[in-house]
């Protein structure tokens, strides 16, 4: 069985890879991990990217359609698409004044004359000359055939009250009879690919299903999320040390991080792992923010052994694999990690899973930010429908909290 597709830069050159609903706040662009159209809505999605390097690349893009488990499935391309099903990317600017040369590519998907048919999972590739892929981003086109009502409780088990969060979900609609044999309801937290869980079916409420009261329904509150903002090159900004250039690139320190498992809930407000891409002193971030080594660390006596820790967010495409690792530096005793980034303000976590964990595995909060029931987190529900007459998984709604 293929992998699931998952959001990815599949050369190192490729950077600060955005896929957003135009019109969408600026907020929520890198907030929400998939970005969702409307069947037959009319939006459009944006996609931008830089390439380092000063010559331009012939680039073409192309969507295929996905099953709810993010697998290629086998509808033909004139089932999910009316029109083209993929383009070239002819709108460029090299980067004006940077130390870092790039190219910031940008196209909106899919074309003027082409529409979405068919609901469900989507994902769109950008490959190169050779036909070889530079990136990766998901999406989804909704029916919103049906409601989803989301609520946020205690755990119903009354375990941990002060440290999870219960997320109930109902499911109805005006205008399909819903069969819940049918029905596939995924919760995510956050933009967490590793959070993502499928709900258990508990019984009715009135003519809606009800989806509550089960183990699936239960998050980590986990913390509000880290933050530091490298808008600013010449006056370091929030939780950055200093800046220097050194050999013609720029390095940021952060001030180092600290285990926050013990101690008290202080509310802030972040991105929920999301970044804006800023820089203050110049009119044209798309092209005039520069790109900086950022340099993290996690001060601690003796390296973990039974976990691995990760920095996790949009800067990192969520994902916990070799990008988002942190070492372990004998001599300066902390754990270190280093990511070229475009200047903004980023916020992230800092996560620590199990040694030879499954690759399903849910990374923990426990161990460094620790867990609260008050942490602002955002939670994302997915209702597929897939009945014996349908070719493949439908997306009928997707709700927030």
């Amino acid at each position: 069985m293929a992998a699931p597709l998952a959001d990815s830069a599949w050369r190192a050159d490729v950077k600060s890879v955005e896929l957003y609903v135009e019109g969408g706040s600026q907020t929520l662009r890198n907030e929400q991990a998939t970005p969702v159209l409307t069947l037959d809505g009319g939006g459009l999605l944006v996609l931008e990217f830089d390439i380092l390097g000063t010559e331009p690349e012939h680039l073409r893009w192309t969507i295929g359609h996905c099953s709810r488990h993010w697998r290629p499935d086998s509808l033909a391309v004139q089932d999910f698409i009316m029109g083209f099903h993929e383009g070239y990317i002819d709108a460029y600017d090299p980067s004006f004044t940077t130390l870092t040369d790039y190219i910031h590519y940008r196209t909106t998907l899919p074309g003027r004359y082409t529409s979405f048919t068919h609901s469900g999972n989507y994902v769109v590739a950008v490959t190169d000359d050779s036909g070889d892929t530079l990136l990766t981003r998901r999406f989804c086109v909704s029916e919103e055939s049906a409601s989803l009502h989301l609520d946020l409780a205690r755990p119903y088990d009354g375990i941990d009250l002060d440290r999870r969060q219960e997320l109930d979900v109902s499911v109805s609609s005006q205008t399909l009879p819903l069969n819940q044999l049918y029905l596939s309801v995924e919760a995510q937290q956050n933009g967490r690919h590793d959070s993502r869980r499928w709900l258990q079916f508990s019984g009715y409420d009135g003519p809606a299903l009800a989806y509550r009261h089960r183990q699936c329904n239960i998050f980590h509150g986990g913390n509000t999320f880290r933050y530091f903002d490298c808008s600013n090159l010449r006056t370091p900004m929030y939780n950055v040390l200093r800046v220097t250039e050194y050999g013609g690139e720029l390095l940021a320190l952060l001030r180092p991080d600290q285990d926050r498992s013990a101690k008290h809930f202080i509310t802030e407000t972040t991105l929920l792992g999301g970044y804006k891409v800023n820089v203050w002193d110049r009119n044209n971030p798309r092209t005039e923010a520069d790109y900086v080594w950022v340099n993290f660390s996690l001060p601690v006596e003796q390296p973990f052994l039974d976990a691995n820790i990760y920095v996790v967010g949009a800067l990192t495409d969520w994902r916990l694999d070799s990008l988002s690792l942190m070492e372990y530096n004998p001599q300066r005793r902390a754990y270190t990690k280093r990511l070229l980034l475009k200047q903004g303000y980023y916020t992230y976590q800092l996560l620590a899973l199990p040694s030879g964990a499954a690759a399903d595995t849910e990374a923990s909060t426990a161990r460094l930010e620790g867990d609260h029931r008050e942490t602002p987190n955002r939670y994302t529900v997915y209702l597929y429908h897939r009945s014996p007459a349908d070719r493949a998984d439908r997306l009928l709604a997707v709700a927030y909290r």
